[in-house]
């Protein structure tokens, strides 16, 4: 009996030990069995056998293994790889608005200005309801996005929720191919003191360090002691477009941001462009909300941890990841989160943002009026206008007092200094 017990301890001893070095191994080979036999069973007992095909069972779990990791991560196949590739050779129809998740719906992150999206009204916040009838409940960000986009003068049919509005809010909007100045209401504001300037860029593209350039060139010919760079719902876009708006007003090699992931191609740094001639030197403030997202927020964390920049407005919206896309043997491809961006002073930006030095808020109320002023600027010319409101725009006044008492007090302090004696 006790060689009997001995030689069960033993055999037990052997299993736990077998299953112990299983539990170390970290291979999918234990996991791809379970996976193997659950679309066997699916394809042996589920109801609808048109449902069981092998490229289909596998396509929708990896899309369910992708959309679980984050919401800018997913699965493509042939087709829709197929279609991405077209869509970043070519020109496309949409409605011009960014789509984000927020609290896990889908959500407008901003609408850019002078496109279709914006003229029709649409605003920050406004929660997708349905896309041309079908609700946007379950839809992920890629599938609305998608159906956003079409052939340019098409229509698309929304529906959105609106905070203080009881019922969903109907759009038809006619989709156009998006190309837009990004560098929108150069000027130098009025008041007394200080002349202090004002530039709006309201998302980045290839062109937008030219037209941000030039606009500066314009300013200073006027003679400005000071700047206002207005980033509010500002959505983002291309990567160098921001680099080189940062790279304005940085010494030329200075760190712009960088990425940091798991595998050593995903570390990157982006720095500011030497231009052949010194940074501009004048106080510059940046205005933010919580519409200002990726590019945006890069500018936003560059002048900030550079002391460059005072930032004034509320905390961003918090986008900073960078995905890539691997493709696959049979013509499909993974898109997946690979690297998050940081500012040159160690911060996250992914769900953090860049908090501002100075917050100033704005109720719902004058940021809706605010975004319809700027759509009256795009009115033809002799187009009948609507009555809006005079919007108390808080974080610009406070930013403009911000800089022109700097500006006095520098004043202030060179006029006291002694001067020198022989």
């Amino acid at each position: 009996m006790h060689r009997f017990v001995a030689a069960l301890l033993a055999m037990l001893g052997l299993v736990c030990a077998v299953a112990a070095q299983e539990e170390e191994d970290v291979s999918p080979y234990r996991e791809m069995k379970t996976l193997a036999r659950a679309v066997e069973l699916i394809r042996q007992d589920y109801v609808d056998e048109d449902k069981t095909e092998y490229e289909e069972l596998v396509y929708s779990a990896l899309r369910g293994m992708l959309a679980d990791l984050d919401p800018h991560s997913d699965f493509m196949d042939p087709k829709d790889f197929k279609g991405m590739q077209e869509d970043t050779r070519s020109e496309f129809g949409g409605l011009g608005v960014v789509v984000g998740l927020k609290n896990e719906r889908l959500t407008i992150v901003a609408p850019m200005e002078g496109t279709p999206g914006f003229r029709a009204g649409l605003l920050p916040g406004d929660v997708l309801l349905e896309i041309d009838g079908q609700s946007a409940d379950k839809m992920s960000l890629r599938d609305a996005v998608e159906k956003l986009r079409g052939e340019a003068g098409t229509a698309v049919k929304l529906a959105v929720g609106r905070e203080g509005s009881p019922e969903p809010l109907k759009f038809e909007i006619e989709r156009e191919v998006i190309k837009v100045p990004s560098v929108r209401g150069a000027r130098v504001l009025p008041g007394d003191g200080p002349r202090v300037g004002y530039v709006r860029v309201t998302q980045f593209s290839e062109p937008t360090g030219r037209e941000f350039s030039r606009a500066l060139d314009e300013l200073e010919k006027e003679g400005i002691d000071a700047l206002v760079i207005d980033l509010r719902f500002n959505p983002g876009g291309l990567l160098s477009g921001a680099v080189e708006v940062a790279g304005e007003f940085l010494p030329g090699g200075s760190l712009v941001a960088y990425t940091e992931g798991r595998s050593a191609s995903a570390q990157r740094r982006y720095l500011a462009p030497g231009k052949g001639r010194e940074a501009r030197a004048y106080p510059v403030a940046v205005l933010v909300n919580g519409s200002s997202a990726s590019g945006a927020e890069i500018v936003a964390g560059a002048l900030k941890d550079s002391g460059r920049a005072l930032i004034v407005g509320e905390t961003t919206f918090g986008k900073g990841s960078v995905q890539s896309v691997v493709s696959l043997p049979d013509g499909s491809a993974l898109r997946m989160t690979t690297a998050k961006y940081f500012t040159p002073g160690q911060q996250p930006i992914h769900e953090k943002g860049v908090a501002p030095h100075v917050i100033a808020t704005m109720t719902a109320g004058d940021e809706a009026r605010l975004l319809a002023v700027r759509r009256q600027e795009d009115l033809p010319a002799g187009t009948k206008r609507e009555e809006i409101q005079p919007v108390d725009d808080v974080p610009l006044q406070r930013a403009v007092d911000a800089l022109r008492g700097t500006l006095l007090q520098a004043t202030r302090e060179g006029a006291a200094e002694p001067s020198g004696g022989g």
